[in-house]
Formats: C-alpha cells, sequence, structure tokens
C-alpha cells in the first residue's frame, strides 16, 4: 500500500561518522562511538540517520574520494562494527541511508591505478581520458576560484584525464555498462549490511554525458530507472534520495513521471528561496518555488533542509536576491565560497537569534516533504572561520563540558572543537541543554514529535492562502477528510493578520493551536484574527481534536483533497 512509503513522514538526521562520536579516543569518531549515542537520537525522535561517507579514503575530501567501495576507512571500525550499528538502529526503530558517491573516485581507488598505468586494462574505459587537453577544460567547474580546471594531465597515463570536481576525483565513465553494473553491486552490498536506501551524490553529473567532445552534456535519464529498478527488486522499501539542483522543470524527468526513477529529491529551488523569504522579510518568492516544485507523483517526495555539509549554494537566486542574502547573513568574504554561497552554520547566520532559529526550524518542518536536520543544529551549534573551505561547519559534535567537548579522550581530534566564543562547547553542549527545558535541544525535540503528528505535511496537498502582507506566509495541507495550517512572521516587527482557512461553510471556523493554548475561532463573515510577535508562527489544526475519528482510511476529494501529482 501507499501508506507504507516511510520516507514520506520521515525525520531525517544528517552526520558524518568521524565528527560524532569517538569511542576508541584516537580523535576521530567511529561505529563503536556512533552506536553508544542511538539512543540519544532515539529520543530526539530520528526515524533516519543519513551517514556521510565512511569508506576507505585518503580523506583529502572529507570521505567524498572513495578509495575502496566495499570497506569502512579502518579509522572508524570495520565492516562487522557497521553490522553492530545498523543492527542497534534497527532495535530502535530508526533506518539508515548511505551516501552513495559514484560520481568519480579517489586517484588511489585501484580502478584508477590500472587505468593510468596500461592503456589496454579492463579499467582504462572506466574513466574519462583525452590524448589532448581538450579546449573546455577551463569550464564547468564545481568549485570556482579553488578548482582550476576539469581536465588534468597524468603523467604516468600519458593523456588528459576528466574531473568535474577535484583533480584528485577522478570521474568514472558511468555510460559504461561495466560502470553502471558495478555501482548497481555497491548497492546490493550495502543493502545486504543492514542501509535501507542511499543519498547519491551529484545526479546530474553521475547521468550526464561526458567527454573531450561533449560540448553541452545531456543527461541519461533512463540509468536513473535502472538503479531504481534494482533496488526495488533487491529490497522493496529502500530508496534513493537525490542530490540534484536542477531547475523546476526538469524535476520529473528525475523523480519519473510514471514514478519509476528517484524517490526522493532535496529541493534546493525552495530552500534558496527560503533564505531569501528569511534575509528580506518577502514570502512572495518562496510561494512561487513551492508552487513551480509542486509537481510530482504520488509515491515521490521531497527532501526539505536548511543546512547541509556544503556551502548553502544562492545560485537559483537571481543577483539581487543573492545580495541580499549575503548582506544579512554572510556579509563577509570569508563567509563566502565558490562565488555562489554561504559557508556558515545555521545559528551563526542568524546571530544567535533563537526566535529566528525556531522560525526557520518551524519553516522546513511544514514545507511540503520531508524534514532533514544536520548534526549540532539542534543544539545550535556554531562555525570555525579559521578552517578551509566547508570545514569550517564540520566540527565535531558537543556533547558537554568535558576536554574537546565530550568528543574523544585523544590530546587532539581529527578537526578542532570549538573552544572559545559563545558557540563554544562550554557554552553549547548537549548536556547543559538536555537539563535545561527550555533549550534549542528541547524545543528541537517537541517540535520533532508534533511534526511527526501531522502526517498532513507529508502526504496532502498543499494550499498558499494570499495575505496582504508579504512578511506573513500562510499554507494549509488538506489530507483524508483533514486539514492543517500553518502561519508564520517573517519581519521583526509584530503583524497582526486577518485571514480565512478557505474552508467551505463551518469547516475552517475553528483553529486549534498544536503548540500552545491560544486557539482561534472565526467571525461571523468567517475570518480569523491573529496576532503574531516578532518571528512569530503558529501550528493549528483545522476543526478540532476529534480528527482522527474524522480520518478516512483512503485519499478522496473531500474539500478538495488530491495529491499535487
Amino acid at each position: 500500500m501507499i501508506d507504507d512509503l516511510w520516507y514520506k513522514n520521515a525525520i531525517i538526521y544528517c552526520l558524518s561518522v568521524g565528527t560524532y562520536m569517538d569511542a576508541n579516543g584516537d580523535g576521530i569518531g567511529d561505529f563503536k562511538g556512533l552506536l553508544r549515542r542511538l539512543d540519544y537520537l532515539h529520543g530526539l525522535g530520528i526515524t533516519t540517520i543519513w551517514l556521510m561517507p565512511f569508506q576507505t579514503s585518503p580523506g583529502r575530501d572529507d570521505g567524498y574520494d572513495v578509495a575502496d567501495y566495499y570497506s569502512v576507512d579502518a579509522r572508524y571500525g570495520t565492516l562487522g562494527d557497521f553490522v553492530e550499528f545498523t543492527h542497534g538502529c534497527k532495535q530502535r526503530g530508526i533506518r539508515v541511508i548511505i551516501d552513495l558517491v559514484v560520481n568519480h573516485t579517489s586517484d588511489q581507488h585501484p580502478w584508477f591505478k590500472a587505468a593510468r598505468s596500461d592503456r589496454n586494462s579492463p579499467y582504462r574505459d572506466w574513466y574519462v581520458w583525452s590524448d589532448k587537453k581538450p579546449a573546455n577544460a577551463n569550464q564547468g567547474m564545481v568549485f570556482p576560484g579553488v578548482q582550476k580546471s576539469t581536465w588534468t594531465r597524468d603523467k604516468e597515463a600519458g593523456a588528459w584525464y576528466f574531473h568535474r570536481f577535484y583533480d584528485f576525483q577522478p570521474d568514472l565513465n558511468t555510460s559504461n555498462p561495466r560502470v553502471q553494473a558495478e555501482i548497481l553491486k555497491i548497492m546490493g552490498f550495502w543493502i545486504q549490511l543492514g542501509v535501507s536506501g542511499f543519498r547519491m551524490d551529484a545526479v546530474p553529473f553521475v547521468i550526464a554525458t561526458k567527454g573531450a567532445k561533449v560540448k553541452k552534456p545531456a543527461e541519461q535519464y533512463d540509468m536513473l530507472r535502472t538503479f531504481r529498478e534494482f533496488l526495488q527488486w533487491r529490497q522493496g522499501d529502500a530508496i534513493i534520495l537525490a542530490e540534484a539542483n536542477v531547475l523546476p522543470k526538469t524535476d520529473m524527468e528525475y523523480f519519473g513521471r510514471d514514478a519509476d526513477r528517484m524517490h526522493m529529491m532535496f529541493n534546493f529551488q525552495v530552500n534558496q528561496h527560503l533564505f531569501y523569504a528569511l534575509a528580506s522579510s518577502d514570502s512572495r518568492p518562496l510561494g512561487k518555488a513551492l508552487k513551480a516544485t509542486k509537481p510530482r507523483p504520488a509515491s515521490a517526495q521531497w527532501g526539505l533542509f536548511l543546512r547541509n555539509h556544503d556551502e548553502l549554494d544562492l545560485g537559483r537566486l537571481t543577483k539581487a536576491q543573492r545580495d541580499t542574502v549575503f548582506k544579512s547573513f554572510g556579509p563577509d568574504k570569508d563567509m563566502q565560497l565558490y562565488d555562489r554561497g554561504i559557508r556558515r552554520r545555521l545559528a551563526p547566520m542568524l546571530g544567535g537569534d533563537r526566535r529566528r532559529l525556531e522560525l526557520a526550524y518551524s519553516l522546513m518542518c511544514t514545507l511540503p516533504g520531508t524534514p532533514v536536520i544536520r548534526y549540532g543544529d539542534e543544539i545550535a551549534m556554531g562555525d570555525d572561520l579559521s578552517l578551509p573551505e566547508r570545514n569550517c561547519a564540520r566540527t565535531p559534535m558537543q556533547w558537554s563540558t568535558e576536554p574537546h567537548g565530550g568528543f574523544t579522550t585523544s590530546d587532539k581530534p581529527a578537526l578542532p572543537v570549538i573552544d572559545e566564543g559563545p558557540y563554544g562547547y562550554p557554552h553549547v553542549n548537549v548536556a547543559k541543554q538536555r537539563r535545561d527545558p527550555n533549550s534549542m535541544l528541547n524545543w528541537t525535540e517537541r517540535i520533532v514529535r508534533m511534526r511527526k503528528e501531522v502526517p498532513e505535511i507529508g502526504w496532502g496537498d498543499f494550499s498558499i492562502i494570499a495575505t496582504r502582507d508579504p512578511a506573513v506566509f500562510i499554507m494549509r495541507y488538506d489530507w483524508r477528510n483533514n486539514s492543517v495550517l500553518f502561519v508564520h512572521n517573517l519581519d521583526e516587527k509584530p503583524r497582526e493578520i486577518a485571514f480565512s482557512a478557505g474552508l467551505p461553510r463551518e469547516a475552517g471556523a475553528h483553529l486549534i493551536n498544536l503548540l500552545a493554548e491560544d486557539h482561534s475561532h472565526a467571525d461571523k463573515r468567517g475570518q480569523h484574527r491573529v496576532v503574531l510577535e516578532p518571528y512569530g508562527y503558529r501550528w493549528y489544526r483545522v476543526g478540532g481534536l476529534d480528527y482522527l475519528l474524522k480520518r478516512s482510511d483512503i485519499d478522496g476529494t473531500v474539500r478538495g483533497n488530491k495529491h499535487p501529482g
């Protein structure tokens, strides 16, 4: 049944094993340490853990330079430790998805070593080569300002190899059927070890045609169906969450019009316009982004996020919009990255303002899709701008006031723990916030619990309710004879707003606040009048708290209920 699609109403928590918990005292996190912290995640209400790369790697790009797809990096433990971890997750009802990084490998991978050493090697065609430097070698860099080219000459190979990312990450020739078969083999291997799916890295590059003669890469969308088909046969409820920062007009190409490609995608379009809304107090472009990304198959889902392990990419905004976000959240040059984004964590971006942090998370949790939370954001961790590029926002988790934030007993962690300033671990840590009922951590736990009790967001159709004030954003979801409504004030000044729930007759007369006691009852004209504090928000259930008795067993047309797809 469609209700069995667990990812439609999941709460995903993203973490790096190396920066989360160290059980061996060697200064880097491992699976034994992560296993010990599962009760914390279970208590937080997390339903799914997304693990960043942990396979064997030289570690030049935080594990995204994989040197062996069928292993665990010795720094993190063994395959046995990984299986113990996935088993521990299963005991607590937590699923695990892992990064699938198959656009490129490390230049230390045995495949590339064999390919560069012998033109007749069976692995030669697993990569993309050119005898001469291609004319477009200085175009298409993923990391402008840091990366100089997309083609590098290898002396041993006597040829140029293609790399969309860093020069130590040669691209795989994903058009090669043998490479595609290997990708399926990699997925099958980890499925057998207990994972429930994959976050596929850089999907548009994975499916693009590559080569010296390719002037305009073409997307090979059928490749996505091959991945999906294999996964569904191997394990019916396993998923692929695609990282694809593409324009809305191509979204359905990734989902598949017959829902036969990607199960989930990150909604970069909404993410970027959400930050513009927070910076400008103008919700209108956000509303347009939501409407543009509304079409999708009934079984597909968006992944909604605020910050992730990369920079906040603002490339889809206009120059004026981008400048507004830079001015508000990353005005200094060292806060910006790759000429398109901000490399900061959420809390310092929002000036540590608890009201704005709650507003941002309330928005993320009530936009259409599945929330994805970055480790440490539940306690409002900060960043270390002295670290290069994206490492500034990848510092170890801050557990307590013990040395190094309780992360490790080593004299020196792999990355320094933030120990000074307002975001230092003596002030911002899990142990301290666990004891404070009004802390960010306990607020996050409550909002996660409430989000899980409002399945209309994950399953229903949404409507944006028009207001005369662009700083006030109102959305309603309808699903199975039930409706919920959310109101957000994006401005630093209080607002009084009058609106109709948009439902016929008495259906929208009563709004029951799910987070407090200030309910709303419509006047004779069907209008609700609500006073919102600066950066205020309201979660309402429409009608009354007998909604479970009224919920129908199947999707219908009551109140216009229908899926956007």
